[in-house]
């Protein structure tokens, strides 16, 4: 059983309510997202593992279980290049729950005319094999699933 924590603060709200119908329609695979806090934040690691996905604005950590979580940072944001967006990591890493991953501000990902809520999302998994989906306030670390 793998816990998958939050990589920011903010509000957990369902993947249905994501405004982008590849993330709310479960096509990339079920989760949850976060609508984040609108400061100055890094992004962590939802689990421990190895990054073997890295982009300016979504990463994907595969932990020891073969589970692999993406945190993908805002909708869109693929098409402001990497603008405001600081790796912390390298891919192939390994990394430690709670981590640093990438630094960014979701205020600016907004100004931008982008939505900063961001997918959290349990790849190659079944909405079945989810457990204890949240949907509250949390800060980055709080358990947001399980993944059996």
């Amino acid at each position: 059983m793998t816990t998958v924590t939050s990589p920011l603060a903010g509000r957990a709200i369902g993947l249905a309510a994501v405004p982008d119908p590849v993330f709310s329609g479960a096509m990339v695979g079920p989760g949850t997202a976060i609508d984040p806090v609108r400061e100055p934040s890094a992004a962590v690691a939802p689990v421990d593992g190895v990054v073997v996905s890295l982009h300016p604005h979504a990463y994907v950590v595969v932990d020891g279980e073969g589970h692999g979580v993406l945190t993908h940072l805002g909708i869109d944001t693929v098409q402001l290049n990497g603008e405001g967006f600081e790796l912390l990591v390298s891919k192939g890493d390994t990394v430690v729950r709670g981590q640093e991953m990438i630094r960014w501000n979701p205020q600016a990902v907004e100004a931008a005319g982008k939505s900063p809520i961001c997918p959290v999302v349990a790849l190659e998994a079944t909405a079945e094999a989810l457990s204890g989906l949240v949907e509250s306030d949390v800060k980055a670390g709080d358990a947001l699933f399980s993944w059996a």
